[in-house]
């Protein structure tokens, strides 16, 4: 479900869509939905995927997130009232969004819909929610090698799933622009954990097949 409109269903959710004046916007694979420097928006995915990226001024890419349907983004932004959007998101398939202006979130509107405050509720819990989120990706970041931050990802991941199969997100460039590492070194490192019995994986599936010590990679 939705997170922003959970526990707001049926004509409550139109008529709430209609206050907002939100539009429906679709884009092909590799289209961006927003650019860096654009004015801060908030996008709602209805359906697909993008992934939201940085770039530096060398041209060297990272992943901050992917988002699936029903996720929010854009949002920390255009509530702080930045200026302009520090990141891109870029549809990795054909996907549609649901536009917002967030001052029309924040804002009870003139009719006095009685489930906008629900809506502000929703808004705040998503906020809390990616901040615990990009707490874990810091902890991730945070370790010194290639390994460790491999392990420490997956181990995340593997938690969250409930099992020691489970799938990522990502393929091979997209992990290493997610962890901030260099791809060859990364998968170097998978082929070093598989050998020794650590691990599994084929593509995007992995399983953990035992707990790796963390401290035999001296690559950064």
């Amino acid at each position: 479900m939705e997170q922003l409109f959970c526990g707001i269903e049926g004509e409550e959710r139109e008529n709430l869509l209609a206050c907002l004046q939100a539009s429906k916007r679709r884009y092909k694979k590799g289209e961006l939905v927003f650019a860096a420097g654009d004015p801060p928006s908030v996008g709602l995915l209805q359906t697909g995927a993008v992934q939201v990226t940085s770039e530096d001024p060398a041209g060297n890419r990272a992943i901050i997130g992917r988002m699936e349907p029903g996720d929010l983004f854009g949002e920390a932004f255009a509530c702080a009232g930045a200026a302009k959007m520090p990141f891109s998101v870029e549809a990795v398939v054909d996907s549609e969004v649901l536009l917002i202006d967030v001052k029309r979130i924040l804002v009870t509107c003139p009719t006095a819909c009685p489930f906008h405050a629900r809506l502000i509720e929703n808004l705040m819990a998503i906020l809390a929610r990616k901040n615990i989120l990009l707490s874990a990706k810091i902890r991730h970041l945070s370790r010194r090698s290639t390994r460790e931050k491999l392990l420490s990802y997956l181990s995340e991941q593997a938690r969250e799933a409930g099992s020691r199969a489970f799938a990522i997100p990502f393929n091979r460039q997209e992990l290493a622009d997610y962890l901030c590492v260099e791809r060859s070194a990364m998968c170097a490192e998978l082929s070093r954990l598989k050998a020794e019995g650590f691990l599994d994986f084929d593509k995007n599936r992995f399983s953990l097949l035992r707990r790796a010590k963390p401290t035999s990679d001296a690559s950064k």
